[in-house]
């Protein structure tokens, strides 16, 4: 089971960590890795994009696992350059039909509840149909019903909303939201094999 991130902040690590959880609860023996960087260093340093210990994820390896749970932080709607990147270089993968029947759910944040919690997995889609990747999604989960305080996350994945200056970490909701994706995601992995 591979896990891709891209975590400029800290955000998505954390709900990662989370899903991990999950993904052991379920038996599921998981990794984390980072999709590569695509940003100068001198733009990341201005940027105060944090550094993970996390080994970096290579297009390659996609073909080892049974499954993904992509996590990305939302720009404009959509996942960021570094994740659109990795699955533009996907392209042999394609061609051979290398991820056909593997399944995939997505997590993500953003800088507030309007700022897409749903639309980066629709946009993500494309990238799974070509691919004949099944999209799997996090469903229903009583936490998305609780209106007594801000969370992210959909029926579509787990999330946590980050405020604009990044400084918002995710909650407890948001964690348990994480950690019952992965264990979800989980349970669905182990009915293939």
């Amino acid at each position: 089971m591979g896990k891709k991130i891209y975590s400029a902040y800290g955000h998505i690590k954390q709900l990662a960590e989370e899903e991990l959880k999950g993904l052991k609860k379920a038996g599921v023996e998981a990794v984390i890795k980072m999709v590569p960087e695509t940003l100068p260093e001198e733009v990341q340093k201005k940027m105060h994009i944090a550094k993970f210990d996390y080994p970096v994820a290579t297009v390659d390896e996609l073909v080892n696992y049974d499954g993904f749970l992509f996590g990305f932080a939302t720009r404009y709607g959509s996942a960021p350059a570094q994740f659109k990147a990795f699955m533009d270089a996907t392209g042999q993968l394609w061609f051979t039909g290398a991820l056909k029947g593997k399944v995939a759910g997505v997590f993500q944040s953003s800088a507030g509840a309007g700022g897409g919690q749903e639309s980066p997995a629709l946009t993500f889609m494309p990238h799974f149909a070509h691919h004949g990747i099944a999209f799997v999604p996090m469903g229903h989960h009583p936490h998305l019903s609780v209106l007594t305080e801000a969370r992210g996350g959909s029926f579509w994945g787990a999330g946590t909303l980050a405020s604009t200056d990044g400084s918002r970490q995710p909650s407890t909701l948001e964690k348990e939201l994480a950690e019952y994706q992965g264990e979800q995601f989980g349970k669905f992995v182990n009915r293939l094999q």
